[in-house]
């Protein structure tokens, strides 16, 4: 029986510590695929057809067949031209004809029903996180969610609209585990918030690796 149970803990290890590997690796790969796909769709099937008449490829390679080496090839070709697009338009903007350009279609979209509040959200959205000067995220924090006496990690992103609460709140974005690319926006009470001492970097391995990777730093809670 010793033996049997020495055996079954090393095997149990061993597991845990295979997942702690392919985790990130899984999840960091679904996302990349996630933005690939959100990237590629709207032009693969044009691009396909185009690799298809021009008889890009006349048979499978390997063990892909004729059909997804050509889905492949476009998604690689879509990406390729639009991250020289992405370089191009940046570098274009320095310029000042451009500038003004894109400042007189700025207010043109601003002034279209509901496509200029869209655009402006989607605009403001980007500043912020693209911003280099400031971080999209100032402190992390737990609060108490989806109750009290449950806490949940929250990355704090600022004050809210001004709301008739006699209390000040702050706003908290709570990530979703392994998945980060969603979450909550809540609204919490400042008195309701234990800072803790950990990054926001940190803080988002922790949430991704689904608590495998505690951070140095851990704050305690004082129950009450």
């Amino acid at each position: 029986m010793g033996a049997e149970h020495l055996k079954e803990k090393k095997v149990k290890k061993y597991f845990i510590t295979g997942l702690v590997i392919l985790l990130p690796l899984a999840i960091t790969i679904s996302i990349l695929r996630f933005v690939i796909d959100l990237l590629t769709e709207p032009f693969v099937e044009m691009v396909a057809h185009f690799l298809d008449n021009v008889h890009f490829v006349q048979r499978g390679v390997l063990f892909l067949s004729k059909q997804q080496v050509l889905l492949y090839s476009s998604k690689i070709l879509i990406l390729l031209f639009l991250f020289l697009f992405t370089l191009t338009l940046g570098a274009l903007t320095r310029w000042f004809f451009v500038h003004t350009l894109l400042r007189a279609s700025d207010k043109l979209f601003q002034r279209i029903p509901f496509i200029g509040a869209l655009y402006n959200t989607t605009r403001d959205v980007l500043k912020t996180f693209t911003n280099t000067e400031r971080s999209a995220f100032t402190q992390v924090a737990l609060v108490p969610f989806p109750r009290p006496g449950i806490y949940a990690i929250a990355l704090i992103s600022g004050s809210p609209p001004s709301s008739s609460c006699s209390a000040p709140l702050t706003s908290v974005l709570i990530l979703t585990t392994p998945n980060p690319t969603t979450g909550f926006l809540v609204l919490v009470k400042k008195e309701d918030l234990i800072p803790l001492d950990i990054s926001v970097e940190d803080a988002i391995k922790y949430i991704v690796s689904c608590g495998l990777l505690t951070p140095k730093s851990p704050t305690k809670i004082q129950h009450q």
